[in-house]
């Protein structure tokens, strides 16, 4: 909430599409944004696309295998298959995307909403057996890291400011839209884990990897089915707005001439099939990696890391621009909060598992050495024109796409 407060602020003082990458270009420059645009496209997006599938594929095997773990080559191909389904889906229509997103988000609020119920019939009943501290620990390392994998199922509350171009009286709109849309998923996800914990212990929600379908088994009897199938369609609509949203950070990132021009093309069929493929193949490469566990640790460490430099151009753009139209003006205490908290969440979970976020830092880095050979221009590699030139136009003909008509 804290974080979203703060980019209310961004969003409305610098109202260009490409969020957190607009903000640092605009305080820190192209180099800077360039290492934010590179997290995103090669890591965060295709990272989590890839977390989400796994988590589908979990449901949908579990209750095929109810007494032992799905098999972890079936469960990463089932996730490469729904992948390259939505992927197929995404490149055929815009329309057909969009009503697989509509449908499979009403699957979701659906089968939170049946779990809720359960754990308010549960609690009226007096079964709070569970909600005790024994068995837990007080480690400043695990509890920072356990921020990862809580925080990882809030991932998107700034992705609205993705697309401010497009949103009608943004000032009126956004902070209004990011107070209810906040306040409404911790509800329903606070009231989700209570549930839960009316029913199953502490060690009975670690040791599952499918939390939901233990819950349904033991109170739901004949009906457990339906759940796994619920949260299978919210993951699967999950995948699908990876796919459906990740083509404006391309663009965003293709305009500043920091991307591919390839990346900004659309189809035939209106569709930005160069874009939606380039995420759904480093998906695919991410699933060579079946630990949920470290691929949220992947992301975890990466995404605060850069929503905390972008938090900070806040505080740095009030000293450095002061005359910048600010319709919402925080106070400077929110900011500065949310940028310790996130050295804190970057931090401890470093000192917890050290091989783990070493492997983000390296992705991380990876940004450098392409910056310098392909984008700057006293370091940029000479000749590289007719070669992005000839693979552009293969990407034309395989796809039969092109740039898109601009204002």
């Amino acid at each position: 909430m804290v974080g979203a407060y703060c980019y209310a602020e961004l969003g409305t003082m610098i109202r260009q599409s490409g969020a957190d990458y607009a903000y640092i270009m605009e305080t820190f420059g192209p180099f800077a944004a360039f290492i934010r645009l590179w997290i995103e496209c090669m890591i965060v997006r295709p990272c989590s696309q890839a977390i989400v599938a796994l988590t589908f594929s979990v449901y949908v095997l579990k209750p095929i295998f109810p007494e032992c773990q799905p098999p972890d080559e079936a469960t990463r191909l089932l996730a490469a298959c729904c992948i390259l389904l939505l992927t197929f889906i995404n490149c055929w229509s815009v329309r057909a995307a969009t009503r697989v997103q509509d449908w499979f988000t009403y699957a979701k609020l659906l089968a939170l909403f049946i779990i809720i119920a359960a754990g308010l019939y549960q609690l009226c009943t007096g079964h709070v057996e569970h909600f005790t501290f024994e068995g837990t620990t007080n480690d400043v390392t695990s509890i920072a890291l356990s921020f990862y994998s809580g925080l990882f199922a809030y991932n998107g509350w700034n992705y609205l400011n993705f697309i401010i171009e497009e949103l009608k009286d943004p000032v009126r709109n956004l902070p209004r839209a990011i107070a209810i849309s906040c306040t409404l998923v911790t509800i329903v996800y606070t009231l989700t884990n209570v549930a839960f914990y009316t029913t199953l212990s502490p060690t009975e929600v670690l040791g599952s990897a499918a939390v939901a379908v233990t819950f349904a088994e033991r109170l739901f009897g004949a009906f457990a089915l339906c759940i796994p199938l619920f949260v299978a369609a919210s993951t699967f609509g999950a995948v699908n707005g990876v796919l459906l949203t990740s083509s404006r950070l391309f663009y965003a990132g293709a305009a500043q001439g920091q991307m591919p021009a390839m990346l900004t093309m659309v189809s035939s069929r209106a569709t930005p099939v160069p874009a939606v493929l380039a995420v759904a193949l480093l998906s695919l490469l991410y699933l060579t990696v079946s630990d949920i566990q470290a691929l949220i640790n992947y992301v975890g460490f990466a995404t605060w890391l850069s929503i905390g430099a972008a938090v900070l151009c806040l505080p740095v753009l009030r000293y450095t621009q002061p005359n910048l139209e600010r319709p919402i003006k925080v106070n400077l205490f929110f900011p500065i909060l949310y940028i310790i908290c996130t050295i804190l969440v970057v931090a401890f979970p470093a000192v917890a598992s050290p091989a783990e976020t070493g492997v983000g830092c390296l992705m991380i880095l990876t940004a450098v050495p392409v910056y310098l050979l392909l984008l700057e221009p006293r370091t940029r590699l000479t000749g590289l024109g007719s070669l992005t030139g000839a693979a552009t136009r293969l990407i034309q003909k395989l796809t039969l796409s092109v740039r898109p008509k601009t204002k």
